[in-house]
């Protein structure tokens, strides 16, 4: 084997994590509130990332709504 090549292990570092968690059974509600906490962590990430790229390009809501961005069709003759 060339000492090069990385052994990549199958599950990335949070799974492994999640497979400790749920080893054993997690009741319902618990699970239910898990899920919230990793849905609203992932959104206030992909957000944050979303406003940075808008103040990058010095975008905002008027911009948004006030560019037309739509590809003119060829008028028929």
């Amino acid at each position: 084997m060339n000492l090069d090549t990385a052994i990549r292990q199958p599950f990335s570092n949070v799974q492994l994590e999640l497979l400790k968690l749920f080893a054993s059974n997690v009741p319902d509600d618990d699970l239910l509130e898990i899920k919230a906490v990793l849905t609203n962590y992932f959104f206030k990430k992909a957000k944050d990332g979303a406003d940075k790229a808008w103040d990058e390009r010095g975008l905002d809501e008027n911009t948004l709504l006030n560019t037309h961005r739509r590809t003119p069709y060829k008028k028929e003759k």
